[in-house]
């Protein structure tokens, strides 16, 4: 298994003006193995604090907040040296104990020779409860494995390397290749621990059990949700939200057995716990987009496309047996994985464009800012079609370039200056645009 977020944990471990460190994602993403990783390569020990496995140690908090009196009685408890520079301080589930988070601004005030990463989830629920310590700390999201990293936990480092590099022309047997691995991580997915059972097994039924085991951890967290929200209504959104990946957010289609109150509450809920990501429609570009996006018209993209597949329930090998996996659900699939590959390139906030007329179906999956520009971003399952959207967009905005990500080979209209680029160079795009893949 690595990660290409490992080489970011670097980085921080070297800066002169460091801070402690706030690694935010959903539960099961990851972060824990990361510190531990981060530790045995770069550091002589690591004290390691979980506040839900030895939940006695939350007391040490209730005092003052001194960073040496804190870490004098750590080494007690832990039996273990902390020693500046060469000790790792790493306190697990912190969201268990929120003044453990205040702590982090004194430990950068008064102990800044220490190294200190905090990780947990859920931790949007906790931070309306403390004084959060606001430009005393650094925060870094970790999201599920991107395609590449599952083709290097598989053991093809030339394939992975591939999908990260400028977008270029590959042969028949590649494409074909990359494709058949594309239909094999859109069910096993990116979530650590699935990925490690399918690269060790090659069996997607053993993989599709450890995701059952997390959507059920999920669902146990619905009771930690602040304020209370209802269980039930949080399991019908859960579910809802899978199956709307692509579409327009109309709180009333989740269900009619509870008020639009009750709904948006539950939806808010898992987009805090990081379970989707919100995608704001802009009817008008313009910069920044935050100005111009709406905070009515919206979709989102789940965390993690290996999920969304369970939670809809599709079974695997009808999956594995289908002639083009890429359009089954409408094309919801290939939708969710451009933006999942996005969302994790880009780090903040995801748009599209929607025309801002009654009655008007006239979208663009994606809206991105590149270099200057606007570029719109369509996602196809199969064919191209007809674009009528995408055409309507360049004739109306004008941008420089237009992409569409699907099932075939990189191409272009060169007329137009659309560029077509096979779904496994969604993350290629987002991390070098297209300057410097032509």
């Amino acid at each position: 298994m690595d990660r290409y977020i490992i080489s970011e944990l670097k980085k921080w471990v070297v800066k002169k003006r460091r801070k402690p460190l706030l690694l935010r994602g959903a539960r099961q993403v990851g972060k824990t193995w990361l510190v531990e990783t981060l530790a045995k390569e770069s550091f002589e020990n690591i004290i390691k604090v979980d506040f839900e496995e030895k939940p006695d140690l939350i007391s040490l908090f209730d005092g003052d907040l001194d960073p040496e009196r804190i870490c004098s009685e750590l080494e007690i408890r832990l039996g273990q040296p902390i020693v500046e520079t060469k000790s790792l301080m790493f306190f697990d589930e912190i969201q268990i104990c929120p003044r453990a988070i205040m702590s982090l601004r004194y430990f950068y005030e008064k102990k800044p020779g220490l190294h200190v990463i905090a990780a947990g989830s859920l931790l949007e629920f906790v931070f309306g409860e403390i004084s959060f310590p606001v430009g005393r700390i650094q925060t870094m999201e970790v999201f599920p494995m991107d395609f590449s990293e599952f083709l290097l936990a598989i053991g093809n480092n030339k394939a992975a390397d591939l999908c990260r590099q400028p977008i270029g022309e590959v042969s028949e047997p590649i494409h074909n290749y990359l494709i058949s691995q594309l239909r094999i991580y859109w069910l096993v997915g990116g979530m650590p621990e699935c990925v490690k059972v399918y690269s060790e097994t090659k069996s997607i039924k053993t993989a599709t059990e450890v995701q059952d085991e997390i959507i059920e951890t999920y669902k146990l967290d619905f009771n930690k949700y602040k304020p209370k929200t209802d269980i039930n209504c949080l399991n019908t959104v859960f579910s809802g939200l899978a199956a709307k990946v692509g579409q327009q957010i109309k709180y009333t289609t989740f269900s009619k057995d509870y008020t639009v109150p009750t709904i948006k509450k539950a939806f808010e809920s898992l987009l805090m716990a990081r379970i989707a990501t919100k995608v704001k429609a802009v009817s008008s570009p313009g910069m920044p987009m935050e100005i111009y996006a709406s905070e009515k018209k919206f979709k989102t993209v789940f965390l993690d496309i290996g999920l969304m597949n369970r939670v809809m329930g599709i079974e695997y090998n009808e999956a594995l047996n289908h002639d083009n996996l890429l359009s089954i659900y409408r094309g919801q699939l290939a939708e969710q994985f451009v933006g999942q590959e996005f969302a994790s390139s880009f780090k903040n906030q995801l748009y599209y464009w929607a025309r801002d007329a009654k009655n008007s179906q006239a979208e663009i999956d994606f809206l991105l800012h590149k270099n200057g520009d606007f570029i719109p971003v369509e996602v196809k399952d199969g064919p191209a079609g007809k674009l009528r959207s995408l055409h309507y967009f360049r004739e109306k905005y004008q941008p420089g370039y237009s992409v569409v990500f699907h099932s075939g080979k990189t191409g272009n209209i060169s007329t137009e200056n659309i560029f077509f680029f096979p779904l496994y160079f969604a993350k290629s795009f987002a991390l070098w645009g297209l300057d410097q893949s032509r």
